[in-house]
């Protein structure tokens, strides 16, 4: 073991949490440090947890809590813009269904569970330097205060301040090339199947499905050429937005109805599709990233939280049995590399497509995919199973 006791978390959000849960379950001491004043941003834009996620959360006892503030959603039915469908697939009955929630519902739920087993989480400390002596690494808050640790852990999103400490020069997030939005459709008679998540392909993509208590919760993208940033966005009014999207989706099957029957006032106004390009160092000395400061795929991936709890296992399992902290440094790298740039990459080319800049590949007909099948996509991401103990070796 690398003789880590005790660990600074920087970042109260997914990875936080739940590295902290697994740095526990490693036996090391973790207090996790939160900017925000409490456990969720405020923000209530959906997203899921798909099966390896739950899986890896499953490791530190979080995936119930998770079921709590959730729905299941195991399916996905992928259809063309006039209402044809191209390919289904109800999910791998040996593995849990993938989960739906609001992100703030999912903050809290991870937190409430870390803080129910022991881990302590302060909020409002907002880091902004640190001090690395080579033995230990001092964190500095904006409040004036410190804490000292055998380790630094950046688990602080896709504007990190620890990324940029441990590498100056890292790239920041990239835009995807379209700006989000999302809501509820109230009275629109579309149809869903039971459990299943929509996509509908077109001259715009958007994705439905219904929740329990029976509205239809639809997310969509507006191809836009210059970026925004998220308070731009939500500086313009949604019915202006709205009002775009549904010039956007006019004849598109379901989106006309979908739009058609959405209050703008009840509208996710999310902002611009965001991910992380390759971040060239995840670590330095005795700092390291871990979920979406290192790797944040785009929220077409399906996979940001999932991969991010994976991350966190991972992290401990190397400090918990590796002889130095570079050691576990270099092997949670070396396992996690390759992983999150093929779902990474996978992501950005589907963006390509929101986005409106892919041509027709040979065999494709205008507004008809092709989709390999649900064995070749969905196996090699939701099938990933981390043994907890199973030692890890350089």
């Amino acid at each position: 073991m690398t003789g880590i006791k005790r660990a600074l978390v920087i970042g109260g959000g997914i990875a936080g949490p739940v590295t902290a849960l697994a740095l526990r379950k490693a036996g090391i001491e973790t207090t996790v440090y939160e900017a925000h004043p409490s456990a969720a941003d405020g923000l209530g834009a959906m997203l899921t947890v798909a099966p390896n996620g739950l899986d890896a959360l499953r490791i530190v006892g979080a995936d119930q809590a998770v079921a709590a503030v959730s729905h299941p959603v195991p399916g996905v039915v992928m259809a063309d813009g006039a209402g044809n469908v191209l390919t289904e697939f109800a999910g791998f009955p040996e593995l849990p269904a993938t989960r739906a929630m609001a992100r703030a519902d999912l903050f809290r739920a991870l937190a409430g569970h870390a803080v129910a087993e022991g881990v302590r989480i302060e909020y409002g400390r907002r880091l902004v330097a640190a001090t690395d002596t080579g033995d230990e690494v001092t964190a500095h808050f904006a409040d004036g205060g410190t804490a000292t640790g055998d380790v630094l852990i950046g688990a602080d999103g896709i504007r990190s301040t620890v990324r940029s400490l441990i590498d100056p020069g890292a790239p920041g997030p990239a835009y995807g090339g379209v700006l989000s939005f999302g809501g509820p459709a109230v009275g629109s008679d579309v149809q869903t199947r039971p459990g299943m998540m929509h996509f509908a392909f077109g001259k715009a993509f958007l994705g439905y499905w219904t929740t329990p208590d029976g509205r239809v919760i639809w997310f969509g993208s507006l191809p836009r050429q210059e970026p925004m940033s998220a308070a731009e966005v939500r500086e313009v009014p949604a019915a202006d937005w709205l009002a775009r999207l549904r010039e956007l989706y006019a004849g598109h099957v379901p989106g006309q109805a979908l739009l058609e029957h959405t209050d703008p006032g009840e509208m996710y106004v999310v902002g611009p599709m965001e991910y992380m390009p390759d971040v060239p160092h995840w670590h330095r000395g005795r700092m390291v990233l871990v979920g979406d400061s290192a790797h944040a795929p785009s929220s077409t991936s399906g996979q940001g939280a999932s991969i991010t709890a994976e991350s966190a296992i991972e992290l401990a399992r190397c400090l918990r049995d590796l002889p130095d902290v570079t050691s576990a440094f270099t092997a949670y790298e070396g396992l996690r590399r390759p992983r999150v740039a093929a779902i990474t990459g996978d992501a950005a080319a589907k963006n390509k497509a929101k986005a409106g800049r892919t041509e027709i590949e040979p065999g494709q007909s205008a507004g008809r995919p092709a989709f390999p099948t649900p064995e070749q996509m969905f196996a090699p991401v939701h099938r990933h199973h981390i043994d907890w103990d199973q030692t890890v070796v350089p």
